[in-house]
């Protein structure tokens, strides 16, 4: 396939084809997701937890990030390439900038990743006015662990009106893609139909345009408890290959999540 773009993800949603996603640290894993057929890989700061064996996200620099982002460039032609923007990189609209170019020139990202709430629409709006695609993550923020006190779910009652809101607002910010994390499916559900670009799912639920899990979660090598939304493919595919193209297989044929990996 040819290298896929914004334009090609809102087809894809728009014909109800769905988007798969998984994160990526180096070149060797890029390059087998890839080749089994993943649309959008995400350098996520998840790094921090599965590759530097930290206990939160916030640690992780900007300098890891360029680092990995790049190293994950070399492995892959032709899925979309996103970064996490990390903790404290996008506190004002230059120091985002700033960073969003970094992971772009020296990374060799096509689209940035920000942990965002409704009033973050300022520094979206400035960065897709620069020519720079926004992923905006909403529901749980792992870079706001401390102050939630946990990985806890996101979005209930009244809070999920208002994560239908900000959805809303980060699209006319100028936001190409969201990702929802840990949010219960009626609200996941209500928010993807509710915006017309892409809206890719981690623990809310099989009715979001796409879904993205951590890598070493699907081939449970994560060290410590799997999240619950997550699935064991390669101990059911018995290589990495076949467990990648299993996952594949499963978001595109709506079968993961399933029932079983319903959190709320």
């Amino acid at each position: 396939m040819s290298r896929v773009t914004v334009s090609r993800l809102r087809k894809m949603k728009q014909e109800g084809e769905k988007i798969v996603s998984l994160t990526a640290y180096d070149a060797s894993f890029a390059w087998l997701i890839e080749d089994a057929g993943v649309e959008v890989i995400l350098v996520g700061d998840s790094l921090g937890m599965v590759i530097q064996g930290r206990d939160s996200t916030i640690p992780v620099t900007l300098d890891d990030m360029v680092y990995h982002t790049r190293a994950v460039s070399h492995g892959t032609r032709e899925s979309l390439l996103i970064a996490d923007m990390p903790f404290a990189s996008y506190g004002s609209s230059g120091q985002a900038l700033a960073s969003a170019a970094r992971l772009m020139q020296e990374g060799g990202a096509q689209m940035v990743k920000l942990e965002v709430t409704g009033e973050m629409t300022e520094i979206v709006h400035f960065l897709a006015q620069r020519g720079v695609p926004v992923c905006a993550h909403l529901g749980l923020l792992p870079q706001t662990v401390h102050k939630l006190g946990g990985y806890k779910i996101q979005g209930r009652g009244e809070a999920g009106e208002a994560l239908v809101r900000d959805a809303r607002a980060m699209e006319a910010a100028g936001a190409d893609l969201i990702v929802v994390e840990l949010i219960p499916v009626e609200v996941a559900k209500r928010l993807s139909e509710s915006v017309s670009i892409p809206v890719i799912g981690i623990g809310a639920g099989v009715d979001c345009d796409g879904q993205v899990l951590v890598l070493y979660d699907m081939l449970g090598i994560t060290p410590g408890k799997r999240p619950r939304f997550s699935r064991d493919f390669l101990a059911e595919a018995g290589s990495v290959p076949a467990a990648l193209r299993l996952y594949v297989e499963s978001v595109k044929k709506g079968r993961f999540p399933g029932p079983e990996h319903r959190i709320a």
